[in-house]
């Protein structure tokens, strides 16, 4: 593995014979895998950076992609990177403005789309861009130059010299790309990562991966999610085959097909795929029944690394044969690694994962450190449950004195773009990058407890951290997302999105006919059993976190619909003011 400095240095793995013929990556095109050999990822890549100069993108020039995961995605990447230009990777899911704002801040020269789908959602923002000269698409759309197109200018310029000289002037501290925050709060802000900071985090995330080597990966989360670039770059260096996943909403069939041996995730996404598990183990009967969910309950009390005894070995290993094998199958049967990202993941989830013989490692990160601050591994005794792991090496972590996680290290951004002062409000004199994020360290293994900001205090002057409370009502089945309340007012309470797949099962089993999602949030029926889990989850909960009222709501909480952020957290301030009258009911009643 070559040593590097700039992230385009991991293409010199590729010209190894070896690499040369295997498949650097791997993506499904009419219904068929493709795979992409070593040899024409170089090619392309060079092709690809020879068209940008004779489009005129140079050193410094910004180019904004908005495409699903695919193979392009890498070309596009370090053609522009080997000539010093700035990819600007921006989600296919934010809003108008969000769009303009972006494309104007960075002045972005071209936009690359995947398909007409994502074309729509910018084609009347792009007339406001004044420095946009031209947009492509990979697949065909009408208007639209194509990725043929693209590359017809690379495959006729002699310009190579040219392509060597830029990418020999580009230096690690150069920035390598602009990223845009999710804007959970306020405007999206441009993130300047250089090169330093992603092979600095790549450097030290290869080390990890090489405890647990893997030869073929699915790549799900939109690459313009920094974890998922990160990852990626990282199962280059270590030499992987990385399959691409272009439709979530098909995951299931890519991971079985594409038979991955790890996968990085966010949360939401393992919740969701525990729920539909749990769901089909509810639709078993009799015996099949009842050891399914004794295999579960013997999964809620794994404790990775932990000394469980020969008794709870021997049952396990009972469970992993008679039930636990079938979630392997359904995972393609090779997966062994899961990469846990983005948000808290509930611990009950980790341990029966790990129980069914899934290694979850969880880490913790910001877009402002490229990405990871602290990351589990695969070492014995690298995993704590409720934990992001310890402290990645070569970055330094302290706790302030309200609890704040402060950071800092090679990872840590260039700053936000042309905002010197936002800068100079998360990182201080000192160097620190202020995380807004409050934690502590237990040993060696650093606990996340809650967003600063969401932090909240009652009327009676106690605090509440809201996502740990939100975690324990997602544990109950019937509950498929909550955002809790109580700023400034007597007590806690939530706004509870039913888990309605669960209501269905339910009252088919009470034998009553289900009405549908508005109407069922108002029978009592439902009404007193969420009230029955929360009572349960209450005594989990001091007393200043227990839920004393909700409201139950029947529509959905989507990135589209605007409730979740691309990374999948709650938007809490959107969420606030829609159901803004349901909270007041609540305080008022």
């Amino acid at each position: 593995m070559t040593t590097i400095t700039r992230i385009f240095d991991i293409l010199e793995d590729y010209k190894s014979t070896e690499r040369l013929k295997r498949a650097a990556f791997s993506a499904k095109k009419n219904g068929q895998w493709i795979d992409y050999s070593g040899k024409e990822y170089l090619e392309t890549v060079n092709i690809l950076s020879l068209s940008f100069l004779e489009l005129g993108i140079g050193k410094g020039s910004k180019v904004a992609t908005i495409l699903k995961n695919c193979p392009e995605w890498n070309f596009i990447d370090m053609a522009l990177m080997q000539i010093g230009a700035v990819q600007v990777p921006v989600y296919p899911t934010i809003s108008d403005s969000s769009y303009s704002f972006i494309f104007n801040d960075a002045e972005v020269k071209l936009i690359i789309v995947s398909d007409e789908s994502i074309y729509a959602r910018i084609k009347d923002v792009i007339e406001e861009v004044p420095t946009l000269t031209e947009v492509f698409s990979i697949e065909k759309v009408p208007g639209l130059r194509t990725w043929d197109e693209l590359l017809s200018h690379g495959a006729v310029s002699k310009r190579m010299g040219e392509v060597e000289a830029l990418a020999g002037s580009v230096g690690e501290d150069d920035m390598a790309t602009l990223i845009y925050t999710s804007g959970t709060t306020g405007a999206p802000k441009g993130v300047m990562l250089s090169h330093k900071n992603l092979v600095s985090n790549s450097d030290a995330t290869i080390e990890i991966l090489s405890q647990n080597p893997v030869s073929r990966t699915l790549s799900f989360l939109p690459l313009c999610h920094v974890l998922e670039r990160i990852m990626n770059y990282t199962y280059q260096r270590h030499g992987a085959t990385i399959a691409y996943c272009d439709n979530l909403e098909l995951i299931g069939d890519y991971i079985r097909e594409s038979k991955p041996e790890m996968f990085a995730a966010v949360p939401r996404v393992l919740e969701k795929t525990y729920e539909k598990i749990v769901a089909k183990g509810r639709a078993l009967t009799g015996i099949k029944k009842g050891i399914f969910f004794w295999a579960l309950n013997l999964g809620e009390q794994y404790d990775p690394w932990g000394k469980m005894g020969w008794w709870y070995l021997f049952k396990l290993d009972i469970a992993r044969k008679l039930v636990f094998s079938k979630w392997h199958e359904a995972f393609g049967g090779k997966l062994n690694a899961m990469i846990s990202g983005g948000a808290s993941l509930q611990e009950r989830l980790a341990r029966v994962f790990w129980a069914a013989g899934f290694k979850v490692i969880e880490g913790y990160g910001l877009t402002e450190t490229a990405p990871v601050i602290a990351v589990g591994n695969f070492l014995p005794g690298g995993v704590k449950v409720g934990t992001v792991g310890p402290v990645l090496a070569g970055v330094e972590v302290k706790i302030a004195e309200d609890g704040e996680i402060l950071c800092k290290g090679p990872n840590v951004m260039l700053g936000y773009y042309k905002r010197p002062d936002l800068t100079a409000e998360i990182i201080d004199e000192q160097g620190w990058l202020h995380t807004g994020d409050i934690g502590h360290m237990e040993g060696k293994f650093l606990r996340i407890t809650d967003r600063k900001k969401e932090i909240f205090k009652t009327s009676g002057g106690k605090y509440v951290a809201p996502q740990q409370v939100e975690n324990h009502l997602k544990e109950s089945s019937f509950i498929e997302n909550a955002i809790v309340v109580g700023e400034g007012k007597n007590y806690t309470a939530a706004i509870i999105l039913p888990n309605f797949n669960h209501l269905q099962s339910y009252c088919a089993v009470k034998g009553l006919t289900y009405p549908g999602a508005k109407e069922v949030i108002k029978m009592e029926l439902i009404v007193n059993r969420i009230q029955r889990e929360i009572t349960g989850i209450n005594k989990q909960l001091d007393q200043v976190e227990q839920i004393k009222k909700f409201k139950l709501v029947a529509d959905a909480w989507t990135i589209e619909t605007g409730e979740l952020s691309p990374t999948m957290k709650l938007k809490r301030k959107f969420l606030s003011r829609k159901y803004a009258q349901l909270i007041e009911q609540i305080y008022t009643v």
